[in-house]
């Protein structure tokens, strides 16, 4: 892209100004529409830190997460590159070689594709990324020697301030999954089961008309067990009961789920006791 070019130019000894995020315009393909003015490359929605011509956008908090503690990170990084570059100037090197210098130790983290293709975890292996997809592995992290000293340098937490932050959000974690597995437990038990066996009385005088739904729902029953039994083995090491809340109990979930998102087709509508996946995005046309 234009800006991976730019700051490959600046690498290469080329100058730090001169970069400019060229105009087009986009074809609305209505004819009552002007076409409008955008810019020429890709704002890259699947990007953690897309750039948007003048500015780099942040995208990565979780819809039911406040963003005040990424946002802290966000200034923390910043912070932090923001004193390496003074120190190389403060040194004696000028601001361009001090920029060049910068993105050149840091060029691997630079990517305008598609961070959602199978390619690209291949990719940031190559270049030695970390790939902390999923909350205990992220929050493993969190206190590790190298960000300790990050926070502690920064003056923002202490060795001890980052552990024990670590371990709010492996507890947050494990307490969140917690939750949600004793309430589908619970579903199951008390609303989703119950129907099934309503619903598969009504075909017992017609058998062959019942379909697959003998199989389906005591397929939920087996699920709903062994969900139940998984959780009877959980470790309570915090860090371990997260891993395995993860890598064990969610996998099971989702294989309930599926089972569960069956039946909601196959089973007689006056008796699901939850309301549907129609009913919750087409009711307000009712």
């Amino acid at each position: 892209t234009g800006f991976e070019a730019h700051v490959d130019a600046i690498i290469a000894g080329g100058p730090l100004l001169g970069y400019k995020a060229e105009k087009s315009t986009a074809d609305p393909k209505a004819s009552s529409s002007m076409p409008a003015v955008c810019g020429v490359e890709d704002r890259n929605r699947t990007a953690p830190f897309p750039f948007c011509g003048n500015r780099f956008e942040f995208r990565a908090v979780g819809s039911s997460q406040c963003c005040s503690f990424p946002i802290a990170m966000c200034n923390t990084i910043m912070a932090s590159g923001m004193a390496t570059l003074s120190g190389l100037i403060e040194g004696g090197m000028s601001h361009r070689d001090a920029v060049a210098k910068m993105f050149k130790e840091n060029r691997h983290v630079i990517f305008t594709g598609n961070g959602y293709s199978a390619e690209w975890p291949v990719e940031a292996k190559k270049r030695g990324l970390p790939n902390l997809y999923n909350t205990p592995l992220a929050a493993a992290r969190f206190n590790s020697p190298e960000n300790k000293k990050l926070f502690k340098d920064m003056g923002i937490f202490s060795e001890e301030e980052c552990d024990a932050r670590a371990e709010v959000m492996f507890e947050n974690y494990n307490t969140t999954l917690n939750v949600e597995v004793a309430t589908m437990l619970d579903m199951m038990e008390t609303g989703i089961l119950p129907a099934c066996a309503k619903d598969m009385a009504k075909y017992a005088a017609m058998p062959k008309l019942a379909g697959e739904r003998e199989s389906v729902y005591t397929g939920i029953k087996a699920e709903t067990d062994k969900l139940r039994a998984l959780m009877e083995k959980k470790p309570h090491d915090l860090k371990a009961e997260a891993t395995y809340l993860c890598d064990t109990v969610k996998p099971q979930m989702a294989a309930l789920r599926a089972l569960v998102d069956k039946a909601e087709g196959l089973m007689e509508r006056s008796l699901y006791p939850y309301p549907t996946y129609e009913e919750l995005v087409y009711s307000h046309h009712a």
